[in-house]
């Protein structure tokens, strides 16, 4: 059996989807087109002709010729036109059956007879209102980010923040802040008065979220590997540019940090996971979000085991989880523009690659896509790449020192992070006060005796011998 006639009958025992179906022979030209039109309205599939009934049964075709004639037909019916590659045939249990195959990531949003159907499980059903509208811009048909936002005037911007953003370019022949603005897309014409699209709105708004509802980012550490009542969390609104630098500083605030030592006592510290990859998840998110979705913003969760990035809106045009390493497109070219224009991203790649790379270079397992039913996320986890292998010359091992200030249930500084990092490390066993100064050498030896008595009191160090010969260990009850 090739492997083409083992596909097809493995997809037959999956029975119907969201995307692969089946008729027969004689459906009339008209069935064809709708279910055509609604895969390609959906994440695309293969439409199977010479097979009938829940089972499955292969009945075969008896004009192939024909039938792929009747295929064309259908696509060409469709407005508009839906341009597929030529249907195969294909021979399943002896008998001949026309494949038909609808990539995803159409460029158009279809319609037969003027329906425009979606794909719901094994059913093509009509597109509501909101889910037609949503299409038609995540297809680059119509574009939310060059609306003109709803009630918002030219009293809504603040000017200064849009005089320093025309300040910054280069080689412009018109430095006029509102023409430069109208010519970027951030400020739209409505009868002949000058007025801020949403694009506009978000990057130089006084209170972006009151014409952009769920413009915004949750930030929240939890404790544990779920959410639970245990956690930080950070409501992150303002413009974009705003948002990206205030996400920046929660991630530097919650992250765990590992602490090396180094020859010479040296300290450095390193996030658990690479402080750059994380930011440019959080760019990228703001970026290439959808904002047409006002019920829900950006969700930025950050777990014991791992971090998820969550936008709304599926991925944009022909971008899928397969490809998202190699093709480029965007559903709100004017905010990448500007965002690229202040220095945030690179506007001809997502960082997808420059992610990975990160990872691979901390030794952490490569970043995990998934697309869910509105949106997208990215799951960054804290499993070094093999089980065993030290990340580096001292591993990071989050479990010893919580990041957040926080050792057996005490509150504790920087400081005695660092101690008791340092007898954590192997081959330190105790620590005394001349180490801990190797250690933070900006720091005067008064404080330095201060907390290493501190973590005495709080019965997580004991102090052992006298005056210049006293040492501190771990109180391991």
């Amino acid at each position: 059996m090739s492997e083409a006639v083992d596909d097809l009958c493995h997809l037959l025992k999956g029975g119907r989807t969201a995307r692969l179906d089946w008729v027969a022979e004689q459906t009339p030209v008209a069935a064809l087109a709708a279910t055509l039109a609604a895969l390609a309205n959906s994440h695309g599939g293969t439409l199977l002709i010479g097979v009938v009934g829940p089972a499955g049964s292969v009945l075969g075709v008896r004009d192939s010729a024909g039938t792929v004639d009747r295929v064309l037909e259908a696509a060409l019916a469709i407005e508009p036109p839906l341009i597929l590659s030529l249907p195969r045939v294909e021979i399943c249990r002896g008998q001949p059956v026309v494949v038909v195959t609808v990539p995803p990531g159409m460029p158009h949003v279809y319609a037969y007879e003027g329906r425009y159907l979606r794909r719901e499980g094994p059913e093509n059903v009509p597109l509501k209102p909101p889910e037609l509208r949503r299409l038609i811009m995540e297809r680059g048909e119509a574009s939310f980010e060059t609306e003109i936002a709803s009630s918002a005037t030219l009293d809504d911007i603040a000017w200064q923040k849009a005089e320093a953003f025309v300040a910054g370019l280069t080689g412009l022949s018109d430095s006029d802040v509102k023409n430069v603005l109208f010519k970027r897309g951030c400020l739209g014409l409505v009868n002949g008065e000058l007025r801020p699209t949403n694009a506009g709105i978000l990057l130089f708004g006084k209170d972006p979220q009151r014409h952009v509802r769920g413009a915004d980012i949750t930030a929240a550490r939890f404790a544990g590997e779920t959410m639970s009542d245990t956690f930080s969390r950070q409501d992150i609104g303002g413009t974009l540019p705003d948002q990206i630098r205030r996400a920046e500083t929660f991630l530097v605030d919650h992250l765990r940090k590992g602490v090396q030592i180094g020859q010479a006592m040296a300290r450095s510290e390193s996030f658990e996971y690479p402080l750059e990859a994380a930011r440019e998840l959080v760019v990228n998110a703001v970026a290439h979000r959808d904002y047409s979705i006002s019920g829900d913003g950006i969700r930025l969760f950050i777990f014991r085991d791992r971090m998820e990035i969550t936008s709304p809106g599926t991925l944009p045009g022909p971008v899928t989880i397969e490809n998202i390493k190699d093709e480029r497109f965007s559903r709100n070219p004017v905010i990448v523009q500007a965002l690229s224009d202040m220095g945030f991203i690179e506007r001809l790649g997502y960082g997808v690659d420059r992610v990975i790379d990160l990872m691979r270079q901390q030794q952490l397992e490569a970043p995990e896509f998934i697309e869910t039913a509105g949106g997208f996320r990215v799951v960054l986890r804290s499993t070094p790449v093999s089980a065993g292998e030290p990340v580096s010359s001292v591993p990071f091992q989050p479990e010893l020192v919580a990041f957040n200030g926080r050792y057996g249930g005490s509150e504790i500084n920087p400081r005695q992070e660092a101690a008791l990092v340092f007898l954590h490390t192997a081959g330190n066993t105790r620590i005394t006060n001349s180490d801990l100064q190797a250690l933070c050498p900006d720091v005067h030896p008064e404080t330095i005796r201060r907390d290493l008595a501190d973590l005495v009191s709080k019965d997580i160090l004991l102090k052992m011998g006298e005056k210049r010969g006293s040492y501190y260990v771990l109180r391991r009850s």
